[in-house]
C-alpha cells in the first residue's frame, strides 16, 4: 500500500475518489472536479499530487508531454483501513455501533434500504 508510515489527508482522499472513479487522469482533469466542490487552485492539486506521488499514492505517466497520473492505492483497502481505525477506536470494537451510527447519519432511500436488506440476508445463511 505505497508508504505504510503515511496514511492520506483529507485532500488527498478527496483526490483519491476522482481518481478511482476515472482511472487515471491529468491533474487539469483532477483540478476540473475538485474545483466543483472546493475553492481549491490548480497548482494546489498539482503539489497534493506530487506529494503523493512521493508517497506512493499515486503513479505518474510521463510518457507524454501532459502526465498522466492514477492510483496505487485500492478504494477498498483505504476503505478496509479507516473503518478498522473507526471501529476499533470510535466504536471499541462493536460492529453494529458503528453501522447504526451510519445509518442514523442521514435518511435512506427505499433502494437504498432495500440494497442494505439484501446484503445483510447473505449473513442469514
Amino acid at each position: 500500500m505505497g508508504n505504510k508510515k503515511h496514511n492520506p489527508t483529507e485532500s488527498e482522499l478527496e483526490i483519491l475518489q476522482i481518481l478511482w472513479n476515472k482511472g487515471n487522469a491529468t491533474v487539469r482533469e483532477v483540478h476540473e472536479v475538485l474545483k466543483k466542490v472546493k475553492d481549491t487552485g490548480y497548482t494546489t492539486t498539482l503539489k497534493i499530487m506530487q506529494i503523493m506521488t512521493e508517497k506512493g499514492f499515486l503513479e505518474r505517466n510521463t510518457a507524454n508531454r501532459t502526465h498522466i497520473y492514477k492510483p496505487l492505492l485500492s478504494r477498498e483497502k483505504i476503505q478496509a483501513k479507516f473503518l478498522d481505525k473507526m471501529l476499533n477506536g470510535l466504536f471499541k470494537g462493536s460492529e453494529s455501533r458503528l453501522i447504526m451510527g451510519a445509518l442514523n447519519q442521514k435518511e435512506l432511500s427505499p433502494s437504498d434500504i432495500e440494497d442494505i436488506k439484501d446484503y445483510l440476508r447473505q449473513f442469514e445463511k
